[in-house]
């Protein structure tokens, strides 16, 4: 078996997280202004000011903890061999300790898969096939993530809810933003319903009225021909938790077989997603990390 088919093994529940998130992305690290997006903001009639209020306060409440932990469960859709549309769930445990620690542990309908990210290094682990892939990585998360995405193909569907500055990563893309309502179904909680486009991805977000952490996200990406749908429930949040060093590292790896760190298949990468305009890849479609 050769490398790049094992390193599917690795990754392959990786790429399905993000199975109509566009290739030619620029991962966590975007170059926007932050005056110009907020100047935007500002001036559009179509970005209602009760509706950017609350993107920006959930941005703030996650930007402001120093480390966190979360479940993340994402339903997507593949067309099957009849064309109809087959939903597929992947689970993320999530630990983050800002600006240089993240552990993404997954299972889901496929193999599992552990990403550990440390400020020095970012390992990737198929615990079944016992396979390990190890790069270097940058210092910070949004860094690391960017260069997970470019180099492995690796991509989070949650990466626009850890990074440093969310409402900083969405703003310079945003085309339309407006408040609907409340619900008190999502989350066990009162949440309050916004719906936005980010460039071509249309995204209904359910934020808690009280604490503003996410509950869940709904995405269509407007130019899928077959309006495939994402959908993101968020549960289990704790902020300002305990997260040393060894959260970010496993030593059941220590006797994996170590294969490269690099995209399994790059060469048809891009026939699984829809096209998004050379936009970033992301569950919004930002800047993302991501696969």
């Amino acid at each position: 078996m050769s490398t790049s088919r094992q390193m599917s093994g690795v990754f392959a529940v990786l790429l399905a997280c993000s199975i109509a998130a566009p290739v030619n992305a620029q991962a966590p690290a975007r170059q926007r202004s932050a005056p110009r997006a907020a100047s935007a903001a500002k001036s559009s009639p179509d970005l209602e000011p009760r509706a950017i209020e609350l993107l920006k306060a959930t941005s703030a409440r996650l930007a402001a903890a120093r480390s966190l932990s979360f479940t993340a469960v994402e339903v997507f859709e593949q067309p099957s061999r009849h064309g109809h549309p087959l939903a597929y769930a992947t689970r993320s445990e999530v630990t983050l300790r800002r600006p240089d620690g993240l552990r993404v542990i997954v299972a889901g309908d496929g193999p599992a898969s552990e990403f550990y990210y440390d400020g020095k290094a970012m390992m990737a682990f198929a615990p079944a096939e016992n396979l390990l892939a190890v790069a270097d990585a940058p210092p910070t998360i949004d860094a690391a993530l960017e260069a997970a995405y470019k180099s492995a193909g690796i991509y989070f569907p949650f990466t626009d809810m850890v990074v440093a500055d969310p409402y900083h990563d969405m703003a310079g893309g945003l085309v339309l933003a407006y408040y609907i309502g409340q619900s008190r179904v999502v989350g066990g909680t009162t949440t309050e319903m916004v719906a936005y486009v980010e460039r071509d991805v249309f995204i209904q977000l359910w934020i808690g009225a009280e604490d503003k952490l996410p509950r869940m996200i709904r995405a269509v990406y407007l130019n899928d021909p077959e309006r495939l749908r994402h959908e993101l429930v968020f549960s289990n949040w704790q902020l300002e938790i305990e997260a040393p060093a060894e959260s970010f590292t496993t030593a059941g790896a220590a006797g994996a077989t170590r294969i490269p760190f690099a995209h399994p298949h790059p060469e048809t990468a891009s026939a699984r997603r829809p096209a998004t305009n050379g936009a970033a890849p992301a569950f919004h479609q930002r800047r993302r990390s991501g696969t």
